[in-house]
């Protein structure tokens, strides 16, 4: 029988209290989270007190995952920034990380979402790969790249050559001019790579004079290649002999160009000739919804190569860019945006000096292009350790130009050092390097991942940072494996319903 203490501590209160109505399905909390407190001087907050509220995150482009303070998604993308929200100057967004913990993921993501709303985006150099499956699911074209799979000729003019012959007139001859320029300078960030230094002005002059003299026989679908170089410059016709200022002396021609000579036959006889020696296998092909370009066959080892070949697929893949604007701006192709992705920016930065010079020039493309680009690298310590003053300081203007920074796991110096960029408070400093911890003891051999997979902070401008979690889908899951050879991860997730492998569910 109870007592009357018994029966005093069954009867509920008749309130709810300081911490929610007690007894079942009450809510009753053991503990109640202060409220988040902002301090503002009465000139900055005169308008908004006493009642204050957080802005919503921006709901503009591809869906990303969902803020960590306040749970609302999280849309965002640097094509659908700049010209619907306006947010950006600049459509561009620089990704920075420690490695694993999600940078192509979230890249991933933009890709799949901008497909959807009619944005060709172009892998140019899917090293491990971590696209190609995720193109292929698209209806896209995969490319391979490599020893004994396929070659890239960088005196073909590609898409920019029958474009300018295509379009004719004086916008024809604006294009072939710019297809003159590009293939100009990749041939020289070629050779710097075989000579680890750069090129010189005397050497342009010649390299220059002899691209014209080989241009017509581009038009005839068989572009020249390294090997014609070669036999012209050996040939010493008039141009080159003007351009090489030998004033009719065939020594000073013959030292003029035999470091070029040298070169030439350093890439033709060396490791890289097998991939620079030949016709263009694959041309990239951008009526395709996608485009990847596959160089995972490239050995980790092999820098040079992978860095020449990275810089080749670049330069053609711009070019081709280039020219879908020009023949939609003579009314001969429809209007598209593209979304370029250049993954591992370290891997070409660290090749040889003055390469820093060529990918500034193969990506300063006018905004009005129709061209947006992700760059990825992951950290700044792989721009401080480049040999030249001048070239850390282009390297780093990539940061400084990009239109969103998204800055994964990062240790606390890092980004004391990226705060002079993109302006981080003390309190996105310290949430930033908290993800960069790895997993806990206990999670040994159990696939634990670090607690900041997936997790990003935004950051545009001057304004504050955009803390966000990406949640894979499963179709994703599949799709997306950037860890190469482990077992796959088993996964309780219902599978999906088509089986097929398909993004058609996904809306910007």
């Amino acid at each position: 029988m109870a007592g009357p203490a018994d029966a005093g501590a069954a009867t509920p209160a008749a309130g709810p209290g300081r911490r929610g109505w007690p007894g079942p399905a009450g809510g009753r909390v053991g503990h109640v989270d202060p409220p988040a407190m902002w301090r503002a001087t009465t000139v900055q907050a005169c308008g908004l007190w006493p009642f204050v509220t957080g802005s919503g995150a921006p709901l503009t482009g591809v869906p990303l995952g969902h803020h960590l303070q306040t749970g609302a998604t999280v849309c965002g993308d640097p094509i659908s920034w700049f010209t619907r929200a306006r947010y950006l100057s600049n459509p561009s967004v620089f990704v920075l990380g420690m490695p694993g913990l999600g940078k192509s993921t979230l890249v991933n993501r933009m890709l799949i979402g901008l497909t959807a709303a009619g944005v060709v985006p172009l892998v140019l150099g899917d090293l491990k790969p971590d696209y190609a499956d995720t193109v292929r699911a698209l209806g896209g074209q995969v490319v391979r790249v490599g020893r004994g799979v396929g070659a890239i000729n960088v005196l073909d003019p590609g898409a920019m050559g029958r474009a300018a012959a295509a379009i004719g007139g004086q916008a024809g001859h604006a294009l072939a001019a710019e297809a003159h320029g590009r293939v100009l300078n990749m041939l020289a960030a070629l050779l710097a790579l075989v000579r680890g230094y750069p090129v010189h002005d005397h050497e342009f002059s010649v390299l220059s004079a002899a691209l014209r003299l080989l241009a017509p026989a581009a038009g005839t679908g068989r572009p020249p290649h390294l090997g014609d170089l070669l036999t012209l410059l050996g040939e010493a016709p008039e141009p080159l002999r003007a351009a090489a200022f030998d004033r009719g002396d065939d020594r000073r021609y013959h030292d003029a160009v035999e470091p070029l000579q040298r070169s030439l036959l350093g890439i033709l006889d060396g490791p890289l000739g097998d991939t620079f020696a030949a016709r263009t296998s694959h041309p990239v092909d951008l009526r395709a919804p996608a485009v990847c370009v596959d160089v995972s066959g490239i050995g980790e080892a092999d820098d040079r190569l992978t860095a020449a070949v990275m810089l080749a697929v670049w330069s053609d893949g711009l070019g081709a860019v280039a020219a879908a604007h020009a023949l939609a701006d003579a009314g001969r192709a429809p209007k598209r945006w593209y979304f370029a992705v250049l993954d591992e920016l370290w891997r070409p930065l660290r090749a040889a000096p003055g390469i820093v010079d060529r990918i500034d020039a193969l990506t300063r493309l006018n905004r009005a292009l129709g061209l947006g680009h992700a760059m990825i690298t992951h950290t700044l310590k792989d721009v401080e350790a480049l040999h030249r003053d001048a070239d850390r300081a282009k390297a780093r203007g990539f940061v400084e130009r990009a239109g969103m920074v998204a800055c994964a796991g990062l240790p606390a110096n890092e980004l004391y050092d990226l705060e002079g960029i993109v302006g981080l408070s003390r309190q996105e400093i310290d949430l930033v390097s908290s993800w960069s911890s790895p997993p806990g003891w206990e999670s040994a051999g159990q696939q634990g991942e670090p607690p900041g997979r997936g997790r990003f902070l935004i950051k545009v401008g001057g304004r504050p940072g955009i803390p966000l979690q990406v949640t894979l889908t499963e179709t994703e899951r599949r799709l997306h494996r950037t860890a190469g050879r482990r077992p796959p991860e088993p996964s309780t997730a219902p599978a999906a319903r088509n089986g097929t492998g398909d993004l058609a569910g996904w809306q910007p």
